[in-house]
């Protein structure tokens, strides 16, 4: 967001319902709400000069929304045949795997669903959002759409998520293509837990995503999401609005979002090791060396307790969120997956 474009921008507060917050929480929220200025004026019905091209414009106009029981799930899908699922990190939303879509449309119908808590998902203020309402949540989405099985792809949080999935309802998933993301003990990694304390004290959308849609130099730094990229000098204005705007539109979306990133900092997939070990289906394992949550020897862990592992291949440039960076990677992997 430009600085000029958020002097010229007035809160409307006779709009906010804040009564179910705290003072302190309500004064956070007023504080990181001037930051909508940037979102304010998205429309995705003003440009399409490049609609074929998966830029927020285009998943502005190609989202789609299912009702489940815990509410309104935002998703974007491009393509026909067998399904595969893209399940996105934190706090991001499914547009981290448009260069995907892009590129693998052809050999299936992808779909990359918002998760519950962040992104365009509508849900309830009544549900309890953690990892394992997740899967919940992706099994009655994958049940409305009548899609029986699914080929997973998924980074960071939603590797958590993806591995949850498999423990619970293993048949579910025909194939797993995983970067780096929670493993094991190293669930959740160390450098996750100041986001938690934060959360916990209803500070986190505050202290650290209204900063970064205030200032994009902010948001390409060490301190903001540009920590978790290969390139953040290449991190456009319009991706950071189209990922953080939703996460600070109201107050329940700020306490969903504090509620989620508590409850990642708990360990729920060493209880769960047996499971995945039990798991036959064909796995592939790519991993970016210079991310400082998640060491490669982790993905060496899921190497050896993945029984149907094809390997890892590791990056040695690549961050965590490479998977948005470096599409041809994921579907240059994908496709030798699914030929399996």
């Amino acid at each position: 967001m430009r600085h000029e474009d958020a002097r010229r921008f007035h809160l409307n507060r006779s709009t906010m319902t804040t009564s179910n917050l705290s003072q302190s929480n309500r004064r956070s929220f007023l504080k990181s709400s001037l930051t909508l200025a940037a979102c304010a004026g998205m429309n995705p019905a003003d440009v399409f000069a490049k609609q074929e091209e998966m830029d927020t414009a285009y998943f502005q106009h190609h989202r789609k929304f299912l009702n489940v029981d815990q509410g309104r799930i935002a998703y974007v899908e491009k393509g026909r045949g067998p399904v595969a699922l893209f399940l996105h990190g934190f706090p991001l939303n499914g547009y981290q795997w448009r260069g995907a879509l892009e590129r693998l449309n052809k050999l299936r119908r992808c779909i990359a669903p918002d998760l519950m808590g962040m992104g365009y998902s509508e849900i309830q203020e009544s549900v309890t959002i953690n990892p394992d309402t997740q899967v919940d949540m992706l099994v009655s989405f994958l049940d409305r759409l009548s899609i029986r099985d699914v080929d997973l792809v998924a980074n960071d949080s939603g590797g958590l998520v993806a591995q949850i999935f498999i423990a619970r309802i293993p048949g579910r998933i025909k194939s797993l293509l995983i970067s780096n993301c929670d493993v094991d003990e190293n669930n959740p990694p160390k450098q996750f837990l100041p986001a938690v304390s934060l959360a916990k004290k209803h500070l986190f959308a505050e202290k650290y995503i209204a900063p970064q849609l205030g200032n994009l130099q902010v948001a390409r730094s060490a301190r903001g999401i540009g920590a978790s990229y290969t390139y953040p000098d290449r991190l456009a204005e319009a991706t950071i609005e189209y990922y953080f705007c939703p996460l600070v539109s109201s107050p329940a979306r700020i306490a969903q979002l504090d509620s989620y990133t508590v409850s990642m900092g708990v360990n729920l997939l060493v209880p769960l090791r047996e499971s995945l070990q039990q798991w036959a289906g064909p796995v592939r394992i790519l991993w970016g060396a210079k991310d400082t949550f998640f060491g490669v020897e982790w993905a060496q862990w899921l190497n050896h307790n993945l029984r149907n592992s094809k390997d890892v291949r590791s990056l040695d440039n690549a961050n965590l969120f490479f998977p948005e960076e470096m599409p041809e990677v994921i579907a240059e992997e994908a496709e030798a997956l699914w030929r399996i």
